[in-house]
């Protein structure tokens, strides 16, 4: 039993914002025309991941996480504590913001605070995203919230594919239209919305805004700490480091041939969104392809990759 690769199948969720990209673009088969994400690797209870193969096949990741720690080395969290998602931003997303731990679990029912960051899959020529504000102090940003002055407040930075963004909680930020990312997270559903365009929702009504507390979390000034990549040849692959953080660590390992790779005794989340391939550990050889989503437990000390495929891959 075990010393294998654990696929999972993702959850998705119909969004104002969302289109169909995720089918478009990775052959899913998604819920409506409408599909804004996909859960990927999620033991979240608002949409959990399922494992579709070995002995573990049906159990939801979060029941894996309480009943076979050994598979992520005891780690002490009583939660799984990433979130990967695919997100399809076929309009633009709300202007919104997340809270720390420290706030989270004072003021949402004990759940964490989000930090995430993004990896664009792609966009459209000139696409651009939201990412921070021009406010140098709370009284200028209540100013400009309250006067509605959302060209002059928000930070506006172009984007293109292939670049990463870190976004810790406190940052003001939205993806725009024409962009599909795929998002590393801190296992959060809590989002603060701080403007909406004054776009309708379902039933005709607008979308519910929450200044309060976005007021209370957001960082001013906004302080961007976006760092330079590190890349390193590994053999026939290109491991490109984005992160190495508090909550996660985030690379893209391009293959073009055969790698061999070992891990430290915790778990790693990978997703293939490029290409195809496959991987071989002491249990077997497993085939990938794009749209992929695994998680790579303890118990697998070393494995192989062989194929040309890009991959995103993350851990604690």
């Amino acid at each position: 039993m075990g010393r294998e690769p654990l696929f999972l199948e993702p959850c998705f969720k119909e969004r104002i914002w969302g289109g169909t990209a995720l089918k478009d673009r990775f052959g899913y088969s998604i819920p409506c025309e409408q599909t804004g994400e996909c859960w990927a690797i999620s033991a979240h209870p608002n949409g959990q991941s399922v494992v579709r193969n070995s002995s573990y096949q049906g159990m939801t990741l979060g029941q894996l996480w309480a009943e076979q720690p050994q598979l992520f080395a005891h780690h002490p969290s009583q939660v799984f504590p990433l979130l990967i998602k695919i997100l399809d931003a076929n309009q633009d997303l709300s202007v919104q913001v997340h809270p720390d731990d420290t706030y989270a679990q004072a003021n949402e029912n004990g759940e964490l605070g989000k930090t995430e960051c993004w990896y664009i899959i792609d966009c459209k020529p000139d696409a651009e995203i939201v990412f921070g504000h021009h406010a140098q102090s709370k009284e200028e940003l209540e100013d400009y919230i309250r006067t509605e002055q959302w060209d002059s407040l928000l930070r506006r930075v172009k984007i293109k594919p292939g670049d990463f963004f870190y976004v810790p909680s406190g940052t003001i930020h939205a993806l725009c239209e024409g962009t599909l990312v795929l998002e590393t997270q801190q296992s959060s559903d809590t989002t603060y919305r701080v403007y909406d365009y004054h776009r309708q929702g379902a039933k005709g009504m607008k979308r519910e805004l929450h200044l309060d507390k976005a007021l209370d979390v957001i960082t001013v000034p906004h302080y961007s700490s976006r760092g330079k990549p590190t890349v390193k040849q590994k053999q026939d692959a290109i491991i490109t480091t984005f992160l190495e953080g508090e909550y996660f660590s985030v690379h893209k390992w391009s293959v073009r041939g055969m790698v061999e790779a070992t891990h430290a005794p915790l778990f790693l989340l990978c997703s293939v969104i490029e290409g195809e391939g496959e991987i071989m550990t002491e249990a077997g050889t497993f085939p990938l392809k794009k749209a992929d989503h695994f998680l790579v437990p303890s118990d697998v000390a070393s494995f192989s990759l062989k194929g040309t495929m890009e991959m995103i891959v993350s851990h604690i």
